[in-house]
């Protein structure tokens, strides 16, 4: 998609300079705003070619039918589906009774720009209509990271040579049609019709329609309000139905005039509020909106954003693209979370309806580490949804008979939507990835309230879990049996080395916490005896190793099942899944995304340095990247072991997925773990940065196709800004008290006098290891090279 000429590269900006239908849908998603509460794809502002629409609240779905041929224990009844909400975002425009429609009449110019600074998406139109006048169309767009419930439009027209009569029609649409659902697992429920109108009201250019989801009961109350500039003899008109709202604006308007509108958005939901505290909630935050105009809003999404760059920004020199696609990543990873406040943050973020809207183990393992040193109050917000969601993670553990929290593989609400449960409910590894989460969000900020509040029960439940679902051996050894990993193509295996190594943290976090905070986890129902059974479950856990090969398996026996036969498979029958079915798979050596090396990453503090050369070369020849998840932590540990051209392209692979559209789905919401994934190449990848144990240590080394990275972190009340070349790497204190931090092994002391300054030693990586026939990454041997050959998700 982005390989199309229309796309330009620049360091701050997306910038389409003309309009390809064939690429709408996934311009969408590339496209869209998002506050973490309401998200709005990128559509045309006259809905028109429609594309894929899509206007989106957090939280806010509709149940379905999960349908089972055999059903059994413990399955779950029913699953949730992200609703395409009221959309508020459609503006039509006549032209003396034509209809403005890029696909007639003639398009003289036509282009859209997301600023990644400003955070607005700009068009700019110049058609001429089938009748011969010629009108200039501009529009800006913004969803406020300031003000959670707004959403704005900026709206001018202007004849050019020949007077108009202009209409524009600014208009809130529920249960939009949808077109047709893809034949793909990954793509999203089709539900038809489910808000029910419930009000509806309008007066004086502003109109609010409320509705109720038919079976989740869930109640969203949308609203618009105008605020219109035009020649003297402008009228307006508005009316309301039971799905929609309507101002029109009708003009006569010459040359070297304008017609001018800021349309306000409001949104609201509740699974407990009234129809009139819902209605009114949306007239409040209007009522802001108007007051804070349209220039003030634009000055406080920059001033937002001027503080989120100055302390997140990576920067990258040798790589004009990649310097493009790592702050796109990043801006859309903040959209994802920033006003999410005690709501999930969904696999696709709030850019479209794939995966139905659910979230995964994504968030805790990918989106929260970026957020964590650069957006703290939004893990905060996002582990707080987790807190919340407890009791039903106790009923699920209850019902599949352990003890503590079991939390929903995939989810809106909290509840497991998950209707297969080899590779949803036995991955009970997400809890140990939400302890993760808590774990280090502490560590980076000390927020005691914070953990005594919310982390502490969180690591108390998920521990709790652990010591229930292990059980120790005849030889004393600790053994987790009879669960799923990360990796897909497999599933119900005894000692999967990550869930083994993160439940291992799990029980030791919470061990420390509940010593911490000992009259707190009193109340909680834990004593010394149990916090002391945790201790000697971690200090006993099984980690498999094969002795012959030198190698950690897997899980156990993973290295002794017959390889896949990868020189017979096909190109075009990847992903996998789509072309061979589970059971294949499952007793296979095929690994779909990054498994045991992804615990190389997060534990690797649990293996030597030669392991994980070992480790990541054997899997090198066994995955197949049909996850978006992989390449990203396959680039980490690339570069950790020296294999820094090979982790250039998997950053490439991974930073790139949505700009070019590399998996084929973009059209269905944007890969948010990915691009979160490409911060973390960049941070831990090329500027080594690791975390154990709550303690920053740094060994960073570029790929010679890079000349210079810099980039800031936050931790601890401290702002420390990152800047390394090939021969050496700078550490700067920005704000706060002095830090220790280690380079190369070497412990450092840095404070705001002055930056300290250490050389970086080359490293010999040996002989590179092979991927999979057809698997390799796309080599990105000339810096700006675009990525030529689509992979699959």
């Amino acid at each position: 998609m982005i390989s199309h000429p229309a796309y330009a590269v620049e360091p701050w900006a997306l910038r389409e300079t003309e309009l390809d239908l064939g690429v709408l849908d996934q311009a969408g998603s590339v496209f869209a705003l998002a506050n973490g509460h309401i998200g709005l794809r990128g559509n045309l502002d006259e809905s028109e070619p429609q594309g894929l629409p899509g206007s989106y609240l957090n939280g806010f779905y509709e149940e379905c039918a999960l349908p089972y041929a055999e059903a059994g224990y413990g399955y779950p009844e029913a699953g949730q589906t992200a609703v395409n909400v009221t959309n508020g975002k459609i503006i039509r425009l006549l032209v003396d009774d034509e209809p403005f429609d890029v696909r007639s009449g003639t398009l003289r110019s036509h282009e859209r720009v997301l600023d990644l600074r400003a955070g607005v998406l700009r068009r700019r139109v110049d058609w001429v209509s089938p009748a011969g006048q010629q009108v200039r169309v501009s529009s800006v767009r913004l969803v406020s990271l300031v003000q959670r419930a707004v959403a704005a439009v900026l709206y001018e027209v202007e004849p050019i040579g020949a007077p108009a009569r202009l209409v524009v029609q600014s208009e809130l649409v529920a249960n939009e049609q949808m077109p047709g659902a893809a034949a793909d697992p990954r793509a999203a429920e089709e539900l038809g019709g489910v808000l029910r109108s419930e009000q509806f009201s309008h007066r004086d250019g502003r109109a609010v329609l409320v509705h109720i989801t038919r079976k989740s009961a869930l109640r969203i109350a949308a609203g618009m309000d105008h605020l219109v500039e035009g020649p003297p003899g402008t009228e307006t008109a508005t009316e309301s139905s039971e799905d929609l709202g309507r101002l029109t604006i009708m003009a006569d308007v010459k040359p070297g005039e304008r017609l001018r509108m800021v349309k306000f958005m409001g949104y609201g939901w509740s699974s407990r509020r009234s129809t009139p505290a819902l209605r009114d909630q949306v007239a409040a935050a209007l009522a802001e909106a108007r007051r804070a105009g349209w220039e003030g809003m634009l000055a406080e999404q920059r001033e937002y954003l001027d503080d989120f760059w100055e302390r997140a920004d990576v920067e990258l020199d040798g790589d004009t693209e990649l310097q493009q696609a790592v702050r796109f990543a990043l801006f859309h990873t903040l959209q994802a979370g920033a006003r999410s406040e005690r709501r999930a943050i969904a696999a696709k973020g709030l850019t479209g309806a794939g995966y139905d809207g659910h979230a995964f183990w994504d968030t805790e393992t990918f989106v929260l580490p970026v957020l964590t040193y650069t957006a703290p109050h939004a893990v905060r917000d996002a582990l707080r949804w987790r807190h919340a969601t407890l009791g039903l993670a106790r009923d699920r553990a209850k019902l599949l008979g352990f003890e503590g929290a079991t939390f929903p593989w995939r989810t809106i609400d909290g509840r497991e939507c998950s209707g297969y449960w080899p590779a949803g409910t036995a991955a009970f590894h997400i809890g140990a990835d939400i302890a993760d989460a808590v774990g280090r969000y502490q560590a980076a900020t000390d927020d005691p309230a914070f953990e005594r509040e919310t982390g502490l029960e969180l690591l108390i439940e998920t521990a709790r879990l652990w010591r229930s679902l292990g059980h120790h051996d005849a030889g004393g050894r600790f053994r987790i049996d009879g669960v799923t990993g990360p990796d897909e193509y497999s599933a119900v295996t005894d000692n999967n080395v990550y869930t083994n190594l993160m439940a291992q943290r799990n029980l030791r976090l919470a061990a420390d916490a509940v010593e911490r905070h000992a009259d707190r986890a009193a109340t909680l129902g834990v004593d010394p005896e149990e916090a002391a059974a945790w201790r000697d479950a971690a200090q006993a856990m099984l980690i498999p190793f094969d002795e012959q090969l030198g190698v950690h398996p897997q899980a156990e026996g993973f290295t002794e099942h017959q390889p896949w036969d990868f020189e017979h498979t096909a190109r075009e029958q990847y992903p996998l899944l789509l072309h061979f079915p589970y059971v294949d798979l499952y007793r296979k050596q095929v690994t779909k995304q990054a498994d045991l090396v992804l615990a190389l990453h997060l534990r690797g503090d649990a293996f030597s340095a030669e392991a994980k050369a070992r480790d990541f070369a054997y899997y090198e020849a066994r995955t197949v990247r049909d996850s978006s998840l992989s390449a990203c932590t396959q680039a980490v540990i690339a570069a950790e072991v020296g294999h820094l051209d090979l982790a250039y392209d998997y950053f490439a692979e991974a930073a790139l997925i949505d700009l070019e559209n590399l998996e084929r789905n973009t059209r269905d919401g944007l890969h948010i773990a990915s691009l979160a994934g490409a911060w973390t190449v960049a941070v831990a990848g090329f500027g080594g940065m690791r975390d154990h144990d709550g303690a920053l240590s740094f060994a960073p080394r570029l790929p010679p196709r890079l000349t210079r990275l810099a980039f800031g972190i936050c931790f601890r009340d401290r702002r420390l800004r990152i800047e390394v070349t090939h021969d050496q790497a700078r550490y700067s204190l920005l704000q706060g008290p002095p830090l220790q931090i280690t380079h190369h092994g070497q412990t450092i002391t840095v404070t705001t006098d002055q930056p300290v300054t250490r050389p970086i030693a080359e490293i010999d990586a040996g002989r590179p290891p092979r991927q999979p026939i057809g698997r390799r990454p796309t080599p990105r041997r000339t810096p700006g090279l675009r990525l030529a050959s689509p992979m699959s998700d």
